[in-house]
């Protein structure tokens, strides 16, 4: 449960979005002050993607993300944060990073971005850091890496402003989100029951959107065990492992529900070594994606049921189920977050869309923990997880705004 205090925040948010869910945002004017400091540092934001971006981060690669956090860490320490770093858990490895700035007001707001990219280590000097067509690309340039560069400029433009009417903001950078978070998970839910709000700089939507759910994400792993033999003297001898996975894959692959947004995908098949051999051992791995949590539980269950049909007699099945994040539904927490960024974004001439996602991310675990999440804040950008992976450089502008004013009216609540 909430404690009194989150719970007051909460009843507030709500209270005071709710006209404007029902109603077009009234466009104020935008604060001169604030957006003049977007526009002054969007070349000096550019040249630090750029020395971000031209850094291998995949997720395991410790040189790289021991250069990331210190290049941040440095910039952290200018603005006066109060820097912490904690080791991942195994099985992840690299340093997560926790920047804290206490202000004199009442509002306790969480930022969280990943240092961490899906490339790997090569692929900064393969295709580094270049612009075209007013869209920055590089490995990493929108996820997440330009998020942390919105992050940090909001942080900045508050301090230049002289903003102090918050109780705390902090900063959390993951080193290994792509692959699950497991080596940040209890670090990023302990720290986000701290605070009263959560704000993830995952990349803007393509359409200049802020994500208000996503799904969480499971894997599925296949064990089929069989008979070795020889493929071509005795192959009715042995009883084959990568057969049975096959027709287990083909069977198993139909438990998502279309209706329910549920999606079971195989990815990863290993077995054999030798074609003249029956193989004896296979595995296969499948990705789960669920909009409700009960969904992981009837597909865990389906697992079971299903895998005992087989197509080839004498072989072993098993399967089982490793969830991984939760899924992040929206709320009218999240809904009054949304409206609230809505009408500062406003403020600019500018409307948000509001958006789902099959990704997950770090912000399922804080919404998984009770704590009111809205996500999509970095930078706009598309072509995730591919080499032509880019970020919208006219976008830089109205994101900081965009944040900066997010941080700005939620650390000032009453």
């Amino acid at each position: 449960m909430f404690h009194l205090a989150r719970s007051a925040f909460i009843s507030s948010l709500g209270l005071g979005i709710a006209l404007g869910l029902a109603a077009p945002p009234s466009f104020a004017e935008p604060d001169k002050q604030v957006y003049e400091k977007a526009e002054q540092y969007k070349g000096e934001a550019l040249k630090l993607l750029e020395r971000l971006v031209n850094i291998d981060t995949g997720t395991g690669d410790e040189q790289g993300l021991s250069q990331v956090s210190g290049i941040v860490i440095e910039e952290l320490k200018k603005i006066g944060a109060r820097v912490e770093t904690y080791p991942a858990a195994t099985p992840a490895n690299g340093n997560n990073v926790v920047a804290t700035f206490t202000g004199t007001g009442k509002g306790k707001i969480l930022l969280m971005a990943h240092m961490d990219t899906v490339f790997k280590h090569g692929a900064a000097a393969a295709k580094p850091f270049y612009i075209k067509d007013s869209r920055a690309y590089g490995p990493g340039v929108m996820d997440d890496k330009g998020g942390i560069v919105a992050g940090l400029y909001a942080l900045r433009i508050l301090q230049q402003i002289g903003f102090k009417d918050y109780a705390q903001i902090t900063l959390l950078l993951n080193s290994n989100e792509e692959t699950g978070s497991a080596g940040s998970r209890a670090l990023i839910e302990k720290v986000a029951r701290q605070h009263d709000v959560v704000l993830n700089l995952e990349s803007g939507r393509p359409a200049d959107g802020l994500v208000v759910w996503r799904k969480g994400s499971g894997t599925i792993k296949l064990e089929v065990t069989g008979k070795a033999a020889h493929a071509g003297v005795a192959p009715d001898s042995g009883r084959n492992a990568a057969m049975e996975a096959a027709h287990q894959i083909l069977q198993l692959g139909q438990l998502g529900d279309r209706e329910k947004q549920t999606t079971v995908n195989f990815t990863v098949i290993n077995s054999g070594g030798s074609t003249n051999v029956i193989p004896d051992h296979a595995t296969a791995f499948g990705d789960v994606r669920v909009a409700v949590p009960e969904e992981f539980d009837r597909v865990e269950k389906d697992l079971a049921k299903v895998s005992e049909k087989k197509l080839i007699p004498d072989t072993q099945v098993t399967t089982h189920l490793t969830r991984g994040f939760p899924p992040m539904p929206a709320n009218p927490q999240s809904e009054a977050l949304a409206a609230k960024a809505q009408a500062i974004y406003g403020e600019l001439g500018k409307k948000l869309t509001l958006e789902g996602s099959g990704g997950a991310a770090d912000s399922s675990l804080s919404a998984g923990v009770g704590i009111p999440t809205l996500d999509g804040f970095g930078i706009v950008g598309g072509g995730i997880h591919t080499p032509e992976e880019y970020a919208e450089i006219d976008s830089i502008v109205p994101r900081f705004y965009l944040l900066t004013r997010m941080l700005m009216d939620l650390g000032n609540r009453k």
